[in-house]
C-alpha cells in the first residue's frame, strides 16, 4: 500500500511538472499551428516561453517560416528566453493566398496573435507588411530589424525620426538594393544601428548566420521593456 501511494504521489508530481512546462513553453521545441486569419488559414511556428519577449519573424519572397527554422533562428531566440512567432505570409509556404489589405496586415496580425511591444524582423518583400506598422503604430513595437526591405527608399522619407529602435541589416554584396540604402534608412530612426554583413548577398542572414544571430540577440538584449 505504501508503494502504491508513493507511485501515485510521484505520478502527481510528474503531471504537475508537465503542466508547468506547457505553461511556460519549451524553448527547445517549436510547435506548428495553422489558424484562421482574415478568412483563410495562416501557418506559423511558435516557440519559447509564453512570458518571453515576443519576436515576430516575417520572410522574403523566396522563403517562408521554414527558413528561420532551418537556419536555427527560431531555436536561438527561444533558447534566449524569447517567445518566437514565425509566420508564412499569405500565398507563401503553407498559408493560402489572401487578398486582404497589406497596409493593415501587421497590426491585425498582432491582435490575432495576442502580442504587443514586439520585436519585428522583416527581410526584403515583407517590408510591404512591416513598414506600415512602423509608420502608423510605433507604440506596438519594441524594436525593428529590417533586412534589405523593399520600399525602404520610399519609407525612409516618411518615417522622420521614428521612435522605434532599429537594427538595419544589409548584405555587402546585395545586388537588388544597394547597401548604401541601409544608411539612409537608419537615419530615419532616432536610434538605429547599421550592420553590413561581409560577403553576404541579398538574403544576408543565409550567408552569415552566426554574425546575424549574434547581432540580433545583442540588439534585443539592449532593448527597454
Amino acid at each position: 500500500m505504501r508503494i502504491l501511494n508513493r507511485c501515485r504521489h510521484e505520478a502527481v508530481i510528474a503531471a504537475c511538472v508537465i503542466a508547468m512546462m506547457e505553461l511556460v513553453g519549451d524553448p527547445t521545441r517549436a510547435s506548428a499551428e495553422q489558424k484562421d486569419f482574415r478568412g483563410t488559414p495562416l501557418f506559423r511556428e511558435v516557440a519559447g516561453p509564453i512570458a518571453g519577449r515576443p519576436i515576430l519573424l516575417l520572410h522574403g519572397g523566396a522563403f517562408s517560416s521554414a527558413t528561420w527554422k532551418e537556419l536555427g533562428t527560431i531555436d536561438a531566440l527561444a533558447a534566449a528566453g524569447h517567445r518566437v512567432f514565425a509566420v508564412d505570409l499569405p500565398g507563401f509556404g503553407k498559408s493560402p493566398a489572401n487578398r486582404g489589405d497589406l497596409s493593415t496586415f501587421a497590426v491585425d496580425l498582432l491582435a490575432h496573435l495576442k502580442i504587443d511591444r514586439v520585436v519585428l524582423v522583416s527581410p526584403s518583400m515583407s517590408g510591404r507588411v512591416s513598414f506600415p506598422l512602423v509608420l502608423n503604430h510605433p507604440d506596438r513595437l519594441a524594436g525593428y530589424v529590417p533586412i534589405a526591405p523593399v520600399e525602404s527608399v520610399q519609407y525612409a522619407k516618411r518615417l522622420k525620426n521614428s521612435p522605434v529602435p532599429a537594427l538595419v541589416i544589409w548584405g555587402e554584396r546585395d545586388k537588388l538594393f544597394p547597401p548604401a540604402q541601409a544608411t539612409s534608412l537608419a537615419a530615419s530612426f532616432k536610434k538605429a544601428e547599421v550592420l553590413i554583413l561581409p560577403g553576404a548577398r541579398h538574403p544576408a542572414y543565409l550567408d552569415q548566420p552566426k554574425m546575424f544571430h549574434d547581432a540580433l540577440l545583442k540588439f534585443i538584449a539592449q532593448l527597454d521593456d
